[in-house]
């Protein structure tokens, strides 16, 4: 086991869950977080902070100093976007930023880098076909910018394997659970639903997984994690009829909710995210996260089960422990 980490976006939904399972080991942690991050509150105080951006060549300098052979950096930082034209800088983020922490793994020669890709970043397959890990990370590959942007950034973390550098890359499914003061499209859902505000769903389902589950299994890769390796970190199917079920059989409550097609929902979703953006409303429900909903997500986690002893828990108990962490919070 490392003796120190280094661990980007350590302030965003996953991150805080990360920091959280590596305290669990006697270990040093340095988070590189933004300045005047309001988040950095959810941090625990035992651990050093360094304020900076991983697009700045100097912020990184600063978080990589005491950096060496017995570091493992950990880096999720990234931008998430459900959006049809996102614009440059999920790119100058998700592939420039990774870029350049590729570039100060190798000059400090760390010990190891665990890479947080994206199952979008993963070409799809026909429906009933399994996904793996075995795959071409391609931009050409993949739909919408999120994606193509992590599909970049994922061939370029495999190469530096190449250059001698020692990385892994986790590949999560859609992250649900309780903690996410972001409010996420799922969490959202849920927190409209609890307080009577969701008259309407959409048809529809993916792969979900407990943001503890992936957290856990990223410091079990950076222990167990092979160089050149990638591990799905996946939960299990559900619609979303399922989850609200969930919610409401954790928490005894009776709500009706009609259910929208998704050829529907695909009809509807341009007009509402140009409202949404309009009103400089949170992006929610627009062409590409209908389209997810509308994939194949049958993602195979053998390889991580194998090598990492990674077992997800069940979708309900994630519901039920977010629905009363949201309760108690609203």
């Amino acid at each position: 086991m490392f003796q120190k980490f280094l661990v980007t976006g350590a302030s965003g939904f996953l991150g805080r869950a990360l920091i959280a399972e590596l305290q669990k080991k006697d270990t040093q942690i340095c988070a590189l977080i933004m300045e005047n991050d309001p988040l950095e509150r959810e941090l625990p105080q035992s651990i050093s902070v360094v304020y900076g951006d991983i697009c700045d060549d100097a912020s990184l300098d600063r978080f990589f100093s005491s950096a060496d052979s017995e570091t493992c950096v950990i880096h999720c930082a990234g931008i998430v976007s459900v959006a049809s034209h996102p614009g440059e800088k999920i790119y100058e983020v998700n592939v420039g930023g990774t870029n350049n922490v590729l570039r100060h793994c190798e000059k400090k020669d760390v010990g190891k880098l665990v890479y947080v890709s994206s199952v979008h970043a993963i070409p799809e397959k026909p429906k009933g076909t399994e996904i793996t890990e075995e795959a071409v990370f391609s931009p050409g590959l993949v739909h919408g910018d999120y994606a193509k942007s992590k599909a970049i950034a994922t061939k370029l973390v495999f190469e530096a394997v190449n250059r001698g550098l020692d990385t892994s890359v986790v590949f999560p499914s859609g992250i649900i659970g309780p903690g996410d003061i972001g409010k996420g499209s799922i969490t959202n859902m849920l927190q409209s639903f609890l307080s009577g505000k969701l008259p309407l769903a959409v048809k529809g389902g993916y792969d979900f997984v407990d943001v503890r589950d992936v957290a856990a299994g990223i410091v079990s890769c950076a222990e167990k994690g092979k160089a050149g390796r990638g591990y799905i970190l996946s939960g299990q199917y559900a619609s979303v009829r399922d989850i609200l079920e969930a919610a409401k059989e954790a928490l005894q409550v009776k709500r009706t909710v009609a259910f929208l097609p998704i050829s529907c929902a695909k009809m509807i979703a341009p007009i509402y995210e140009k409202w949404s953006l309009k009103k400089k409303q949170p992006l929610f429900f627009t062409p590409y996260a209908i389209s997810v909903l509308d994939s194949n997500s049958q993602f195979c986690r053998e390889a991580a089960a194998a090598a990492l002893g990674y077992t997800p828990r069940s979708l309900k108990s994630s519901i039920r422990d977010t629905v009363l962490w949201l309760k108690k919070s609203m």
